[in-house]
């Protein structure tokens, strides 16, 4: 019998389970040290922790702290960054019929309403901490960082929905009303968790309620408008 040879493997085929496995792992470093920054954050204070010391919990090194984030207030905010690619994930795909106002409402309610996928704001350390984003400068300044760097990437999903560009007024419009009805509701809420209130309150429904309020306020203002 001949011999066979095996083929080898193609240059694409080998590396693609190991680019994903490298990914992986670059997702729950990054995660194991965003969750040490929050822990610490919340149990020692802002001041009291150190980036060296979030490495250490998480298990690696200072460089791989540098890697990942800017410093440790961005480590403890990641969530927020995430939660902000999930609202913009979920925008692209509302349907093109769509009114930009409608559809940015819809996606934060997917975002709220998923199940299989939960958003951080359900952990009770993130409310905690979103609590303390106002007494803490340094705190405040990434979480604004944040917010802005999601607000851009969902003003380029409208003006493509609309076709224009990101220098029309209206995306902008959109998207500063939208995400400050968001984040209105989200201090709220927060705020309640650090005045010892318990968490009955619903976030979905706080959100529901504020862009009613939205709404409510824009026909009140007795001029035409494009958007719903």
């Amino acid at each position: 019998m001949a011999n066979m040879t095996v083929p080898e493997p193609s240059p694409d085929a080998a590396g693609a389970p190991a680019e994903d496995r490298r990914r992986r792992r670059e997702r729950r470093t990054r995660r194991a040290l965003a969750t040490a920054a929050l822990d610490l954050i919340l149990r020692r204070g802002l001041a009291d922790t150190t980036v060296e010391a979030i490495a250490e919990r998480a298990d690696v090194t200072r460089r791989t702290f540098s890697r990942h984030f800017a410093g440790k207030e961005d480590a403890a905010l990641d969530f927020v960054r995430g939660d902000g690619d999930r609202i913009n994930a979920l925008l692209r795909i509302r349907p093109a019929a769509e009114p930009p106002l409608l559809a940015y409402r819809r996606a934060v309610g997917a975002w709220l309403a998923d199940e299989q996928s939960p958003g951080w704001h359900l952990q009770p350390k993130t409310r905690r901490l979103l609590a303390l984003v106002d007494r803490e400068p340094a705190l405040f300044a990434a979480y604004e960082r944040i917010r802005v760097d999601a607000h851009r990437e969902s003003i380029r999903i409208l003006a493509a929905r609309l076709g224009t560009d990101e220098h029309d007024m209206r995306p902008a419009v959109v998207v500063e009303a939208s995400a400050g009805v968001l984040s209105a509701a989200l201090r709220v809420w927060a705020h309640a968790a650090d005045a010892g209130e318990p968490p009955a309150n619903d976030l979905a429904a706080l959100v529901e309620g504020a862009y009613d309020a939205l709404a409510h306020e824009a026909a009140a203002g007795g001029r035409p408008t494009d958007f719903p």
